[in-house]
């Protein structure tokens, strides 16, 4: 791996293979253009230039020149504020503000309870896995509104949107049960060149593994 000086020309992207939080700052990048270098580690192993950058080694962080950003949603609204084409916010800032509520508000009620199942399985997790599903049931008015969330345009709250609906099946979650809306609008994601493109191999497997 290139050492600290010889990453001041160029963006990097470190990341995770299958957190959720990487993959919306890899779909960001991948949707903006943006000529990142995508570097995969192990959070539990992190490299040592990483470390130097930011000593919580966590995943991800990009790096520009001095730049250090290791929280995805910053990372995210920089990258789309660095690179203003396609823009992925409106420019009205009653708009831009809100989209990050509405994004917070995933953060807060649907990133949770898909980790709460992640990590203690099916069995254990019940009642998350069922509040999430019906959280999602209950939104099904959202989704047939738009193309996108709550927009007609694709934007960030998307990006944040495609890697959570992309894990669901894998805790055993069918989105063609949740209805025809949420049905359309995650293969609409999922049919994004810059989807496909963001994707790691265990992201991919993800669908894979769950399609058994």
């Amino acid at each position: 791996m290139a050492n600290i000086s010889s990453r001041k020309s160029a963006m990097t992207l470190f990341s995770s293979a299958n957190c959720i939080m990487s993959h919306c700052a890899r779909l960001v990048v991948h949707e903006k253009g943006v000529p990142a270098d995508i570097e995969f580690f192990d959070p539990n192993d992190p490299p040592e230039d990483l470390l130097e950058l930011n000593p919580n080694g966590n995943a991800p962080t990009f790096v520009e020149r001095d730049l250090v950003l290791y929280d995805a949603r910053i990372i995210m609204e920089y990258l789309d504020e660095r690179f203003p084409h396609p823009a992925l916010h409106q420019m009205d800032p009653v708009s831009r503000a809100n989209a990050r509520m509405l994004i917070k508000r995933i953060d807060q009620e649907w990133y949770p309870l898909l980790e709460e199942v992640q990590i203690h399985g099916d069995k254990k997790a019940a009642k998350a896995k069922k509040l999430l599903r019906e959280s999602l049931i209950a939104a099904a008015p959202v989704f047939e509104a738009t193309p996108y969330f709550m927009s007609e345009e694709y934007s960030l709250i998307d990006c944040a949107m495609a890697p959570f609906l992309w894990r669901l099946p894998s805790i055993g979650i069918d989105i063609a049960g949740l209805g025809k809306g949420i049905t359309a609008y995650a293969n609409r994601l999922f049919g994004r060149k810059a989807f496909q493109e963001s994707l790691s191999r265990e992201e991919k497997d993800m669908m894979q593994l769950a399609s058994k």
